[in-house]
C-alpha cells in the first residue's frame, strides 16, 4: 500500500479541503494547456511561418500524447497518479519557459521547437490518467465533483485562447509561454498540498509490460467499457472529428470568423450548463440517461445543412454543448466509480488512447472526405452516425443496464 484520502464522514460530498486543491491544480492546468495550441499557432504565423509548419508543430504535441498514455497509466499505477501529475506539471513549467526564451529570441531552427512540444504532449500522456483516477480520491460526491470539473473545464477552454489570442497581438508569444509557467507551478503546488490516504499498489516486481497487459484484461473484462469504447470510436472517427473542421470551413466564409466564435462561445456556455445539471442530476442508469443526452447531437449538423439563421445555429450548439458535457459526466464518473483503484489509470489511458485519440484522425480525414464526397454529404453521414451511436448505447444491454454505485457515506 501507498500513501496517496482523508475520507472523513464529516468532509463535504464535494468540496472537501483536498477537492478545494485539486479543483484548483486543474483549473491553473487546463488554463495552461488551452493557451498553448493557439499561442504556438499565432507566434508561428506572425514570425512569417506557414501553415504546414503549424501543423508538423501541433502533430509534435499531440503525437507523443497519443503514443504514450498507456505509458502513463501504468506509470500512474506504479508510482501513484499524485506524483505523475506533479512531475508533469514541472515537465510543462520548464518547457513553457524554454518555449518563452524560444520565442522571444526568435525560432532559428524548428527542431528546438518540435522538441519542446514533445515533451509538452509527453508530459500530457504522463498526467492525464491519474487526473481522472483523483477524483474518487478527492471527493465523495464523485459526479458532483465531474459536473464540478467539467464547468471549469469549459471556462478555461473558453478564456486559454481568448487570452493567448489577445496577449499574441498585444505583446509578445513569449509572454503567453511565462504565464502558462505559472499555471503549472500552481497546479503542482496544490497537487503537492493534498493529503491523500492510500491505494493498492501492483504486484512488486511486475515489468511495466505485465502491468500493461494486466490493464488490458481488467479492460476486457468490463464489457459495458470496451463496449462504449467501440462506440465511441466510430463516433468520433464519422462524425464529431469531421464535423469540426467542416463546420468552420462552411460558416466562416459565409458568416466571417466573428460569428463562428460566437457559436463556439454558444457551445462553451452549454458546456457549463451541463457540468451544473451533472451536479444536481443522479439517475439511476447513468449511462443510458447520458445516451438519451446525445440526442441532441445532431442538432449543430442538420443546422448547417438545413441553412438555418445565426442565432438558431447558436441555440443548436448550446444545447448540444449540455448533452455532450451531460454525457461525459455521466462516463468519467461510472468509469472512476465501477473499477478497482489498483488499476483506474490504466483503463483510463486505455480509454483515452481508444476515444479522445481518435478524434485527430476524423478531423484529417474531414478534408479527403469532403473532396471526394462533398461537405454536405459529410456531414449527413455525421448525422445518422450520431443517431446510430445513440442507438447502439441504448441497445447494448451491459450499458443500458448499469447502475450508478452510491456516494461514499
Amino acid at each position: 500500500m501507498r500513501s496517496v484520502v482523508d475520507r472523513s464522514a464529516e468532509a463535504p460530498a464535494i468540496w472537501s479541503r483536498n477537492f478545494r486543491y485539486y479543483f484548483t491544480a486543474r483549473s491553473a492546468g487546463l488554463l495552461g494547456d488551452a493557451m498553448l495550441p493557439v499561442a504556438v499557432s499565432a507566434g508561428l504565423i506572425g514570425a512569417g511561418h506557414g501553415l504546414g509548419t503549424v501543423g508538423f508543430a501541433l502533430a509534435f504535441l499531440m503525437g507523443p500524447f497519443a503514443g504514450l498514455v498507456l505509458f502513463g497509466g501504468v506509470l500512474a499505477d506504479r508510482f501513484t497518479a499524485r506524483r505523475m501529475m506533479i512531475g508533469a506539471d514541472l515537465a510543462n513549467l520548464t518547457t513553457r519557459i524554454l518555449l518563452a526564451v524560444l520565442f522571444f529570441r526568435g525560432i532559428d531552427q524548428l527542431w528546438q521547437l518540435y522538441a519542446l512540444l514533445a515533451v509538452a504532449g509527453t508530459a500530457a500522456a504522463m498526467f492525464q490518467p491519474g487526473a481522472a483516477s483523483t477524483v474518487p480520491l478527492v471527493a465523495r460526491d464523485v459526479q458532483g465533483a465531474n459536473g464540478v470539473l467539467r464547468t471549469a473545464e469549459a471556462f478555461t477552454g473558453l478564456l486559454g485562447p481568448a487570452l493567448a489570442g489577445l496577449l499574441v497581438g498585444s505583446a509578445a508569444t513569449g509572454w503567453v509561454m511565462l504565464i502558462a509557467a505559472v499555471t503549472f507551478g500552481i497546479s503542482a503546488a496544490c497537487l503537492l498540498a493534498l493529503r491523500l490516504g492510500t491505494v493498492p499498489a501492483p504486484p512488486p516486481g511486475d515489468s511495466l509490460w505485465r502491468n500493461l497487459v494486466v490493464g488490458w484484461h481488467e479492460f476486457r473484462a468490463r464489457s459495458w467499457l470496451w463496449g462504449v469504447i467501440v462506440i465511441w470510436l466510430f463516433f468520433t472517427v464519422l462524425s464529431w472529428g469531421p464535423q469540426m473542421p467542416i463546420a468552420a470551413g462552411l460558416i466562416v466564409p459565409e458568416y466571417g470568423p466573428t460569428v463562428y466564435g460566437l457559436l463556439n462561445c454558444a457551445f462553451g456556455a452549454g458546456t457549463v450548463l451541463g457540468g451544473l445539471l451533472a451536479i444536481r442530476y443522479k439517475p439511476e442508469r447513468p449511462l443510458a440517461a447520458g445516451a438519451v443526452a446525445m440526442l441532441v447531437f445532431p442538432l449543430y449538423p442538420i443546422g448547417i445543412v438545413a441553412g438555418w439563421p445565426v442565432w438558431l445555429l447558436a441555440a443548436a450548439q448550446l444545447v448540444v454543448g449540455v448533452g455532450l458535457t451531460f454525457w461525459g459526466v455521466m462516463w468519467a464518473t461510472n468509469v472512476q466509480t465501477q473499477v478497482p483503484g489498483e488499476v483506474l489509470n490504466r483503463i483510463h489511458a486505455y480509454e483515452v488512447a481508444g476515444s479522445v485519440c481518435m478524434f485527430p484522425i476524423g478531423s484529417a480525414l474531414a478534408g479527403p472526405a469532403v473532396e471526394a464526397f462533398g461537405a454536405t454529404r459529410v456531414l449527413q453521414v455525421g448525422i445518422v452516425v450520431s443517431f446510430l451511436v445513440v442507438a447502439a448505447l441504448l441497445l447494448t444491454r451491459p450499458i443500458r443496464t448499469l447502475h450508478r454505485v452510491p456516494d461514499r457515506p
